[in-house]
């Protein structure tokens, strides 16, 4: 379970990295 966990936690950083810097994407 400690997969999934890793999976959600990148996934927020990926959406809030592309909130601070939309021009990147």
């Amino acid at each position: 379970m400690w997969f999934l966990a890793v999976v959600i936690v990148m996934l927020i950083v990926y959406l809030v990295y592309a909130l601070i810097n939309p021009e990147k994407f």
